[in-house]
């Protein structure tokens, strides 16, 4: 069996041959001209575009082993007109690590995603993108984490309000044991973002903030999200047993709906009483 790089190589190749493809003269600016037997662009068309060499280029399109960087790669995603989804794919098929743009980062959640987070209430559900930033939620959720009783009443982070506000007001209840994944979980985020400057800042003013986080962060620890049993307090209800499910979105890789779903029956009368059901 060949090994990962080697199969990347032809699928990079049969990539950029099949966008190129695509573009057509007009697309770019410029003449048809006459006599094209190439469907769409040709590849010093492409290199000329995309302020390349035509050799490196169309080894590049030949899938030999030579390096491209971040900034060719982003050149040549433009001149054949990638969208997002495609610029990422190239990125990993010439096995440069992928840097999102930074309107990326900041998310828009449609109509349709809120919809699913507010049919599932009485549950509470959240939209987290990779940095544990909080993009959409649910009233059940509200209810539950961004009361007056935690001082929670503008989450706009998960990991900067539970690494920094007083003990008592943290809604988790074994914080010494649920902290340290969720930083496992961060860092595993972060290996597709080291040197972006917005994920940079966030782990140095948060490691400023909190000697706890920057102690967990230094043991390199990585862990994927996965399902697991919670316990939060609320100061109306007591103490719930929730289990949190993590789902992925399609077309937003780096976001997922997670879910906390009452784990026993005094944590499903507890929620019935905070939402009014």
């Amino acid at each position: 069996m060949a090994a990962p790089t080697q199969r990347r190589r032809p699928e990079l190749a049969s990539f950029l041959r099949s966008r190129r493809a695509r573009v057509t003269p007009q697309d770019v600016g410029m003449p048809p001209g006459l006599r094209r037997r190439t469907p769409g662009l040709r590849r010093e068309e492409v290199a000329q575009l995309s302020g390349v060499g035509v050799t490196w280029y169309t080894w590049l399109e030949q899938g030999r082993p030579i390096n491209a960087s971040p900034q060719v790669l982003d050149a040549v995603a433009r001149t054949l007109r990638l969208d997002p989804p495609e610029r990422e794919h190239l990125y990993h098929l010439a096995e440069v690590a992928y840097a999102p743009d930074a309107e990326d980062d900041a998310q828009s959640i449609s109509p349709e995603l809120q919809g699913i987070l507010d049919a599932l209430h009485p549950h509470p559900a959240v939209i987290y993108n990779g940095r544990y930033d909080v993009l959409a939620t649910n009233v059940a959720y509200r209810t539950l984490f961004m009361g007056p009783e935690h001082e929670l009443t503008d989450l706009r982070n998960v990991l900067w309000t539970l690494f920094t506000v007083p003990e008592p007001t943290c809604p988790l209840v074994h914080r010494d044991q649920e902290l340290p994944l969720m930083v496992a979980q961060l860092r595993g985020s972060y290996g597709r973002h080291v040197g972006e400057p917005a994920w940079e800042s966030f782990v140095r003013r948060l490691s400023e903030a909190s000697g706890e986080f920057a102690r967990l962060w230094a043991s390199g620890d990585v862990v994927p999200p996965g399902a697991r049993v919670k316990t939060f307090r609320h100061d109306a209800v007591g103490e719930l047993r929730m289990t949190s499910v993590s789902l992925s979105i399609n077309g937003m890789p780096e976001c997922r709906i997670v879910t906390y779903t009452p784990n026993d029956d005094h944590s499903r009368r507890a929620m019935s009483v905070l939402c009014g059901t």
